[in-house]
């Protein structure tokens, strides 16, 4: 049954559920990456239509992790089976997916770094369970606004920044997976799915309901009646906060005296040319350093970061190599 790319008023969102249970039918996998947010739990819930995908869900030790209990609750709504690993801070499997992330997207970013090596740590997990595909939520948040930045907008400057979302959107679990062997399944970024959430009005991505703004507004109404309240009207997190690994700055502060830090600044700063903003930024920086080496431009003549001297797109905002912002 075809599906038209365009939604006349936001009664209509069967055709939003029926365009993307197709992608996901299109897309099975024996493995789904759990996060207990909206995009995944919608993966889950269409995806048991044809199979019982094993769930993964992995956490920071001792930190906090919501993502734990909400995808508690999924796979208890769903009778799937759910791996639940916890990682250490300063353990050889975190270093290792830290290092590994450096090497595979060539970025010491730390907010890239944090959420990738997060990625890693769950898809080295379905890697040893003995799964050759795992689906991932990738996708949802660019092309239904799900980023607080977009909510102040206008009609106008929302469908300038969604689009610029969209020429600059790359997700790490791609070249993740391809490194470990693994294949990804990406249900958001289907191609037929895609082209139909392109053509949606924004005015149905963010939108207000219940007294504040929400982004992925129409995918919230749609799946309404269909998956956990408490998941629907969640606010969206961050992997590293889902996870836990957003207190991972400040363990990196407790282990890397200031001495230490203001010297080795000091010395990338002139060296290198490369401007370090924290101590997670420097111990990702040195791992970047032996792994690819001081960064450079291999256009001079083009736009370049003012924080470590690589060339950036000239419409960027950020350098995905350092993380600097804006550049």
């Amino acid at each position: 049954m075809g599906i038209s790319n365009t939604i006349e008023s936001p009664s209509d969102y069967e055709a939003v559920v029926q365009a993307l249970e197709e992608s996901v039918r299109r897309n099975l996998t024996d493995g789904l990456l759990l996060s207990g947010g909206l995009d995944t739990t919608i993966l889950a819930y269409l995806a048991t239509k044809w199979v019982k995908p094993s769930c993964i869900t992995v956490a920071l030790r001792d930190a906090p992790a919501p993502d734990i209990e909400y995808a508690k609750l999924v796979v208890g709504r769903l009778h799937l089976k759910h791996y639940i690993h916890y990682f250490d801070f300063g353990g050889e499997e975190l270093e290792d997916s830290i290092r590994a992330t450096i090497r595979i997207m060539k970025s010491f970013d730390p907010m890239e770094i944090r959420n990738s090596a997060t990625i890693h740590v769950a898809l080295k997990v379905a890697k040893a369970m003995g799964m050759s595909s795992v689906m991932t939520g990738d996708g949802g948040d660019e092309l239904f606004g799900g980023y607080s930045f977009l909510f102040g907008l206008t009609r106008e400057q929302l469908d300038v920044e969604l689009r610029k979302l969209w020429d600059a959107m790359i997700f790490s679990s791609i070249y993740l997976t391809g490194d470990l062997g693994l294949e990804v399944k990406l249900p958001f970024l289907d191609p037929e799915f895609k082209a139909f959430a392109m053509n949606l009005d924004a005015g149905m991505k963010v939108r207000s309901e219940r007294g504040q703004i929400w982004g992925k507004w129409i995918l919230r109404k749609a799946f309404e009646n269909i998956i956990p309240g408490e998941i629907v009207w969640r606010v969206k997190d961050p992997i590293e906060v889902g996870s836990g690994a957003t207190i991972i700055p400040s363990l990196f502060d407790s282990i890397i005296s200031g001495i230490e830090f203001g010297k080795k600044k000091r010395k990338y700063l002139e060296g290198d040319g490369v401007t370090i903003r924290s101590k997670e930024h420097l111990f990702y920086y040195e791992i970047y350093r032996s792994l690819i080496g001081v960064p450079y431009a291999t256009d001079n003549s083009a736009k370049r970061c003012p924080d470590c001297g690589t060339n950036v797109e000239e419409r960027a905002s950020y350098c995905r190599t350092c993380g600097a912002h804006p550049v």
